[in-house]
């Protein structure tokens, strides 16, 4: 099936890319379609870049069965991605960029093919020593906990950030940027396991199923308490997160599954506590960008490691259907497509 020419400043060669024809019921009934057709750039700030790997989020697939209702079909999904650019302005053919988005696979088309259209303004520069795949893994984890930090308060040295899900992808981006900027990490798991990411410290392990994690933290901080929160899993951990937080503290939530809570709020204001909510889906690729371009110097450093890359996580378009099905198994792998791959 090919795509409808669409109207605008056209690119030559044209584009394979998985497409969405309408919300899906359940991720079982998703029935994703590889089509070819036309691409356009809107204005003359706009570029393609040719992808060279796309990551798979859980936002990815979620948006295909309605639980972003912004969502629009039919649409090609993908946030983040990496690559060349093979049109748009001059002074940027040929450079390797990477880049990711709130709206990209979400209210337009996205990175889930060979190739996307972008605001210039979305690129960012990848780093000489990192592969494609590795930059396209960086995006949405790491917006997402820095966004998370930049909202509550910097991570400061001789802060205690908890984390909770620390062996999440963003789990472990917020603990790298924490370690990044001085401050003791613990990390909250909900079976025995050590924490799996990279991190230029420490990281101390609370079992929730065997340890009362309030209780643990206090008893590890002298009484203090944690001074910011990183829930990457909401309310299951939001009473435990609450208890935690020392006077002051902030508690940072991406994520729910039961969407209403006990509040305690004599608690919440003798605490003089602050709550932040983070949803990147806000975030233009423009605004992405920015916000990536700010983390540059940790990766550049080696502070910051972008997620491994393994070989059974890597398929082209013609698995994408076992691509979208990996993550939405809880895969602990960056789940990526690799377009121009037959794997």
């Amino acid at each position: 099936m090919n795509l409808a020419a669409p109207t605008g400043i056209p690119f030559g060669k044209p584009a394979t890319r998985v497409r969405l024809q309408q919300k899906a019921s359940d991720v079982a009934s998703l029935r994703p379609a590889i089509e070819t057709g036309p691409l356009v750039m809107a204005n003359g700030d706009e570029v393609v870049v040719q992808i060279s790997a796309a990551a798979v989020n859980p936002s990815d697939v979620k948006a295909a069965t309605g639980l972003m209702p912004y969502a629009v079909f039919p649409r090609t999904p993908g946030r983040d991605f990496a690559g060349t650019v093979v049109a748009g302005p001059a002074d940027l053919m040929g450079k390797s960029v990477f880049g990711s988005s709130g709206d990209l696979g979400i209210r337009r088309d996205g990175s889930h093919g060979t190739h996307v259209v972008v605001p210039r303004d979305g690129l960012v520069a990848k780093p000489a020593g990192m592969s494609f795949a590795e930059a396209a893994g960086i995006g949405v984890p790491f917006v997402t906990a820095i966004e998370g930090y930049r909202r509550a308060g910097l991570p400061e040295r001789g802060d205690v950030v908890l984390i909770m899900g620390v062996n999440g992808k963003v789990g472990q981006a917020a603990v790298q940027i924490a370690a990044w900027r001085g401050a003791r990490v613990i990390g909250v798991v909900r079976r025995a396991e050590p924490y799996e990411g990279h991190s230029d410290a420490p990281v101390e392990i609370i079992n929730a199923a065997e340890e009362d994690v309030a209780a643990r933290v206090r008893e590890m901080t002298g009484g203090h308490g944690a001074d910011i929160v990183f829930n990457t899993v909401g309310d299951p951990y939001f009473a435990a997160a609450h208890k935690s937080l020392a006077k002051l503290g902030r508690q940072v939530l991406i994520a729910a599954i039961t969407h209403v809570v006990d509040f305690n709020i004599f608690e919440f204001y003798r605490g003089r506590h602050s709550y932040y909510g983070i949803d990147t889906l806000a975030l233009s690729c423009a605004e992405t960008g920015k916000v990536l371009r700010e983390l540059l110097p940790g990766f550049e450093e080696g502070a910051l490691k972008p997620f491994p890359v393994t070989k059974d996580a890597q398929y082209g378009l013609n698995r994408i259907a076992d691509a979208y099905a990996a993550v939405m198994t809880s895969s602990r792998q960056r789940v990526f497509i690799v377009p121009e791959a037959e794997l």
